[in-house]
């Protein structure tokens, strides 16, 4: 029954999709990490059916609209969560201007400057443009369902190894309630899936794990630890890396 609870509790952090939720204790908040790739699989799969749906059923071709619709949908489906950690981030790096406690002031902030305006802007053009050239691929819904699992593996490894900037919130609580338990059960998840998704996924997953970890670091070093935005951005960050890295064949002419 706890890791039913626990699935539960990563769906309803994680996404809109509505869910019997409750009061979780602690302990289930620590092991809902464990899931977090298995979300990220299901967001994968509801993108990967919106394509399929437009391609087959529908006979449209290849166009940009697609990537636009499916972006839209994703960020929907998450509530737009992830972009709002980036957005708040940015917000607080440069409106910080190198002072550690100023800048999580400001992301605490529900305003949002203009660091964050510009981040979520470019980083969602980027998206629309990458997610383009996946769709024009041939059979891209192992890419589609792959790209939201991988990125939340690796904040799963953020959450679990990197401190926490702040004494409190719902990031420490993540953070002192995971471990090494909740580590290998998304490893599992993840390499099980990345393995049967095929070759075409391992290094575009590669790839999306060294951004996620090095944009943590990177926050971590700058607010010495990470918070429930530092995790949304490097969630939003390796998702792109992932869609660059599927879509460089394609931009180079391969």
């Amino acid at each position: 029954m706890i890791l039913v609870r626990a699935l539960l509790c990563a769906v309803a952090f994680l996404t809109r999709i509505p869910v019997p939720t409750g009061v979780f204790a602690p302990r289930v908040l620590g092991l809902s990490v464990a899931f977090f790739p298995a979300v990220g699989l299901l967001l994968g799969a509801m993108s990967a059916l919106a394509a399929w749906l437009l391609r087959v059923p529908l006979g449209l071709p290849p166009h940009l609209g697609w990537a636009l619709l499916l972006v839209a949908l994703h960020a929907h489906l998450t509530g737009a969560l992830h972009l709002d950690g980036l957005a708040d981030v940015a917000d607080g790096l440069g409106g910080g201007r190198g002072d550690r406690v100023r800048a999580l002031e400001i992301m605490k902030d529900p305003r949002v400057g203009a660091f964050g305006v510009v981040a979520v802007v470019f980083l969602v053009l980027a998206k629309v443009v990458m997610m383009d050239e996946v769709l024009r691929m041939a059979e891209p819904r192992a890419l589609l369902l792959a790209y939201p699992l991988v990125a939340r593996f690796a904040v799963v490894l953020l959450v679990v190894f990197y401190p926490c900037a702040r004494p409190d919130g719902m990031a420490r609580t993540f953070h002192d309630q995971s471990g090494w338990a909740a580590t290998v059960g998304a490893a599992v998840v993840t390499a099980s899936a990345v393995w049967l998704l095929g070759a075409r996924v391992w290094a575009p997953a590669a790839v999306s794990v060294g951004v996620g970890l090095a944009a943590g670091t990177w926050i971590a070093v700058k607010l010495q630890g990470l918070t429930g935005d530092a995790y949304g951005a490097a969630v939003e960050l390796a998702e792109l890396g992932f869609l660059a890295a599927a879509a460089y064949p394609r931009l180079r002419g391969g």
